[in-house]
């Protein structure tokens, strides 16, 4: 008995969805995005704004995006993402359409049906795709997964801890300020 084959997707299949309607694409498969919570977007607005105000301090050239914000990974149209948090260093990867290519920095903040997502799939993907450092902050763990692909280096952090940022030297989050 055959098999019956899997479709595989691209990115236009993903802007043929339904207004209001999102979803990620990784190696052609789609994955539908539960609306996020309220703490979800108090934690992915504080660790922005942190990240905004050092750059505009700095006067540093990099950029921060809050999602949804399109991040097209590769050199195909089988992979799109949208990460909570990109930072992206490099302004000839901005379009009017997203990121073409890996930001430098990705946080992706926990939600109970993206779990899967964020710690197995996003972390081999960002991984392979040359993302400089990834966080995956968990509140519903209270813990922080820091990867510095540079460095091939892995820490683990609570919301009780200031976070070095490998990307810039000079900043660290401060998670216990967030009271989350």
């Amino acid at each position: 008995m055959a098999l019956a084959e899997e479709k595989i997707y691209t990115i236009d299949d993903i802007y043929l969805l339904p207004d209001g309607e999102r979803a990620e694409l990784i190696d052609g498969r789609i994955y539908y995005m539960a609306p996020p919570s309220t703490v979800h977007q108090r934690i992915v607005m504080k660790i922005s704004t942190v990240i905004a105000n050092y750059i505009n301090v700095n006067r540093d050239s990099c950029e921060v995006f809050q999602g949804p914000f399109a991040v097209f990974l590769g050199e195909n149209d089988k992979n799109y993402v949208e990460p909570d948090i990109s930072v992206i260093c490099d302004s000839d990867k901005v379009n009017e359409k997203g990121c073409l290519g890996s930001p430098d920095w990705i946080v992706e903040v926990v939600s109970p049906s993206s779990r899967k997502m964020d710690y197995n799939k996003k972390l081999f993907k960002y991984r392979t795709a040359c993302v400089r450092e990834y966080w995956i902050v968990d509140p519903g763990k209270k813990r922080i997964l820091v990867y510095d692909f540079e460095n091939d280096d892995m820490g683990e952090f609570t919301f009780e801890d200031t976070i070095p940022v490998g990307i810039f030297s000079g900043l660290s989050i401060d998670m216990a300020e967030f009271k989350v």
